[in-house]
């Protein structure tokens, strides 16, 4: 019993000391625009040290000292960690702006002119640099179900066929 519950302590203090890193990445195709609709949340603390490490700067995401600065700095990173191709053709990425909610910030971004998807490509790099454990996932929803594929240091690109 004794054994157990050390066991429980020891496994527990590995995650409080090795925090997990994660990133989720919702894409959704619009048909009836033809364009693909993508929303990331990251935890914006991750992606201070991220910004911070890049640019030589210390980043403060809630109290940016240069808001345009931040937000500059935030789409390079952001279009530079993410490149999808769909039917073997890349998609030219527009950042649309970000929005915070407690912990993490959901980023936003789409791309005009999206055929109907048969194979999708996604290489999604972010965070890998300043957090080798970091993993993303990245559901592709065409229609009502996603399929899924997760990205990481020594696989930075998923694929996904319809």
């Amino acid at each position: 019993m004794h054994i157990s519950i050390a066991l429980f302590f020891s496994v527990f203090s590995l995650y409080v000391v090795h925090p997990f890193y994660i990133s989720v990445t919702d894409m959704v195709y619009n048909p009836a625009a033809e364009r693909l609709e993508i929303a990331q949340k990251i935890f914006w603390d991750d992606l201070e040290v991220a910004l911070g490490e890049k640019y030589g700067k210390k980043v403060d995401f809630l109290q940016p000292e240069d808001q345009e600065k931040l937000e500059n700095w935030i789409e390079a990173y952001i279009l530079e960690h993410n490149i999808i191709w769909i039917n073997g053709e890349k998609l030219k990425l527009s950042y649309l702006g970000f929005e915070v909610e407690e912990d993490a910030a959901w980023f936003y971004m789409e791309s005009e002119g999206v055929p109907a998807p048969k194979e999708v490509k996604v290489k999604n790099t972010l965070l890998f640099k300043d957090f080798p454990t970091q993993q993303n996932i990245v559901n592709f929803y065409v229609g009502k179900s996603p399929k899924s594929t997760i990205t990481y240091s020594k696989k930075p690109e998923g694929e996904i066929k319809f």
